[in-house]
């Protein structure tokens, strides 16, 4: 790897772990394979979103040209978001992509995506049925976003409602994942939901 790039990197580790949001818990980033262009990342959902509670990692390459290009990075955790694509994790943020500047560090990069839990930008979705689902119905998209956090990143609400129809379909055979985004992506239509994965 590029010495530029490591040296940066072990840098911002440092400051990364005296940062209050590290100390408070909000954000983490650790080495994967003492490697420093593989990282794993960790953000906290923030207090009152859907995401409340839940815990987030995150994928993190760093190229050899960085700082002066973006780390790339994706969701490994599943979650319901108008940005974050439900199936690959994959983030729609400007800083990511055409907005990246050298000065940008992986702890604004890490704060910025948790702001994007707080903030969704349903018009520049990476996820057009979360996206649609946000704007035509945030009452179900809350409710969405809220199960997805219990069940995938230990969020504490359980929604009763989404459980039981999770279950009815794991009832007649489906995989679980598979029912979860089948009823989402179909409002919680039962009926709806099993004609498309039986269609």
């Amino acid at each position: 790897m590029a010495n530029i790039a490591a040296k940066r990197i072990k840098r911002e580790f440092k400051e990364i772990m005296k940062s209050e949001e590290v100390i408070g818990g909000s954000i983490k980033l650790g080495l994967v394979n003492e490697n420093w262009t593989e990282l794993k990342g960790e953000i906290a959902g923030p207090v009152d979103t859907p995401y409340e509670g839940g815990t987030f990692l995150l994928e993190i390459k760093v190229p050899e040209t960085y700082p002066f290009n973006p780390p790339k990075i994706r969701f490994l955790t599943k979650i319901w978001h108008p940005n974050v694509s439900s199936v690959t994790g994959a983030i729609c943020l400007d800083i990511l992509k055409d907005q990246w500047a050298a000065a940008l560090t992986l702890r604004t990069v890490l704060l910025s995506l948790q702001a994007l839990l707080s903030a969704g930008e349903p018009n520049d979705p990476q996820d057009a049925v979360v996206a649609k689902q946000f704007r035509e119905n945030p009452r179900l998209f809350t409710m969405t976003a809220r199960h997805w956090t219990n069940v995938y990143a230990g969020g504490p609400n359980i929604v009763h409602e989404c459980n039981s129809k999770v279950q009815r379909m794991l009832d007649m055979g489906i995989d679980e994942h598979q029912a979860r985004v089948a009823l989402s992506s179909y409002d919680w239509d039962l009926e709806r939901a099993t004609e498309q994965l039986f269609g």
